[in-house]
């Protein structure tokens, strides 16, 4: 892992809040299915501490920004059952515990801030693109004409991933203004853990070790043109 680190080293920053930089919080994926120990088949099956990590301080951005009365956009990785979503297992079903925020989020459902969005696939970006050809995450930016976006959530390197590139990319085609910048705070992001002894017991599965995961998915995330920052901090009023 520090081998890892000394080749692809990912430069990361304090981030500060100020009122004077529109600012909205993107959560992705904080729910039972992926979050709560046993709570299905891509939930963890012990404690994991990167994981709580994750949820902890999720939970305490979302709680600051709702205070501020400032903008809140949760994800939710929510499916059909009869709609499978290869090459992961079944998992995050709607109507089931799994697909619903964490217990430490689940007060957001009833915030006026918060905007929440159920998806059906890996990228939350194209998830919220509805029947009408519209898109719920673009309107939220132009609508409290956001500048920056805070992210964080689970998968590091798949779902928060995939919406950090898909974001990137549709702000530098002009679709997102007034968006400048994409954040992703490291200590809010985690990824799940999956050894190579345990892989080669499940058909198909690919070994996912979880740190160095974590830091790849922190690595191509900066890559792309996301700023990475370790602290999150608010200015004082």
């Amino acid at each position: 892992m520090d081998l890892l680190k000394d080749q692809i080293p990912v430069e990361q920053d304090s981030l500060l809040i100020t009122e004077a930089v529109k600012t909205g919080l993107v959560l992705v994926d904080v729910v039972n299915g992926f979050c709560t120990v046993g709570a299905g088949n891509l939930a963890p099956v012990q404690p994991n501490q990167q994981i709580s990590e994750m949820v902890e301080e999720s939970a305490r951005l979302a709680k600051l920004f709702s205070e501020k009365n400032w903008p809140v956009f949760a994800f939710l990785d929510t499916h059909h059952p009869d709609v499978p979503e290869p090459p992961y297992p079944p998992h995050c079903i709607a109507g089931t515990d799994e697909a619903k925020l964490v217990p430490a989020l689940q007060w957001l459902e009833n915030e006026p801030n918060a905007t929440l969005k159920c998806k059906d696939c890996i990228d939350g970006f194209l998830g919220s693109i509805e029947k009408d050809g519209s898109n719920v995450f673009v309107n939220w930016v132009k609508d409290n004409q956001i500048k920056a976006v805070l992210v964080v959530g689970i998968c590091t390197d798949v779902c928060v991933l995939d919406f950090v590139c898909s974001a990137l990319s549709a702000r530098n085609r002009g679709f997102l203004a007034p968006l400048q910048d994409v954040i992703v705070y490291s200590r809010a992001c985690a990824t799940y853990d999956l050894p190579v002894h345990v892989a080669t017991t499940i058909k198909g599965a690919l070994p996912h070790p979880q740190d160095l995961m974590h830091h790849i998915g922190l690595y191509q995330a900066k890559g792309r043109g996301a700023r990475v920052v370790s602290e999150v901090s608010f200015a004082a009023p």
